[in-house]
């Protein structure tokens, strides 16, 4: 019994040991960037370096909020935070109502060539953004479509396949009982869908188009190569790359750790507040019954 309890209590520990380890690897760069935001041009170039902003002259923690205000008073990180914001939840917001509808018919409606496409939804996701930009550039040049336009339909290249994808699944999974009683009281199927269906995909909604939200939110190069002749719309990581230091031939550390910094809090407050829903939704479908 004894030797039972030992082995037990191993286990265990074990468990919390590879558990803060893991909490160690995932969150220090997120410290890092934190403490290297609060850090002076002088502190930033201390050696060794310091775990917390310390003074150079007297050791004692000195954090500066600087960087911060350099950031907010760079106009053009200040607006890509604007073009961010409307790209993404541009891009996301079509990306559901476009995905679900597809979702919808790929999971609960029966036609011919279902399964061939739902292979090639899933198969356009494995194509690396690189092999199709030249391509897309050449599309948006001969349309003449504006950056912000170009960047929510490119975006709409990985987000939608993954959207409808996902969504299908879910779609799946709700009772064909569903749809026989709406069809029996005389809802049409986009009623059925609409009114019934829909809002029981509520978790599913959610979880996709946050992670829709993240990946149009932290896109370079589509974002990079779009803006090229339109300093304007630069999203926030390309107005990030062309940070320039507050004084003359200035490494702008700081300045770019600030901005990552709040760049990366919405994203965060986001998780944070729906997070019910996210485990609701990751989680739908595990257990059946």
């Amino acid at each position: 019994m004894k030797h039972k309890g030992w082995k037990y209590y191993g286990k265990k520990t074990g468990f919390y040991f590879v558990l803060f380890i893991i909490l160690i690897y995932l969150l220090f760069p997120f410290y890092w960037t934190v403490n290297s935001s609060l850090k002076s041009e002088a502190q930033l170039q201390m050696t060794p370096t310091t775990f917390v902003p310390r003074d150079p002259h007297t050791g004692a923690v000195s954090p500066t909020f600087n960087n911060y205000r350099v950031v907010f008073q760079n106009k053009q990180f200040v607006l890509g935070l604007f073009n961010s914001t409307i790209v993404a939840a541009s891009t996301t917001m079509l990306a559901l109502v476009t995905g679900s509808f597809a979702a919808f018919a790929l999971g609960k409606l029966k036609f011919r060539g279902r399964k061939p496409a739902l292979y090639i939804i899933l198969a356009m996701t494995m194509f690396p953004q690189v092999t199709v930009l030249a391509g897309l550039y050449a599309v948006i040049n001969a349309l003449n479509l504006s950056a912000r336009i170009s960047m929510i339909l490119s975006y709409m290249i990985f987000t939608l396949p993954f959207t409808t994808w996902v969504m299908t699944s879910f779609f799946k999974g709700l009772p064909t009982a569903l749809m026989e009683s709406a069809k029996v009281d005389g809802a049409t199927p986009f009623q059925t869908f609409y009114k019934i269906l829909l809002p029981l995909t509520a978790p599913a909604l959610v979880t996709t188009g946050l992670l829709a939200f993240i990946a149009s939110w932290n896109e370079y190069l589509f974002a990079l190569t779009f803006t090229s002749i339109d300093p304007t719309a630069r999203t926030v990581p390309v107005a990030i790359a062309y940070f320039t230091g507050a004084v003359a031939r200035q490494e702008p550390f700081g300045e770019i750790m600030a901005a990552a910094v709040v760049v990366t809090v919405p994203i965060v407050l986001l998780v944070l507040f729906f997070q019910k829903r996210i485990v609701a939704g990751l989680t739908a479908g595990a257990v059946k019954g």
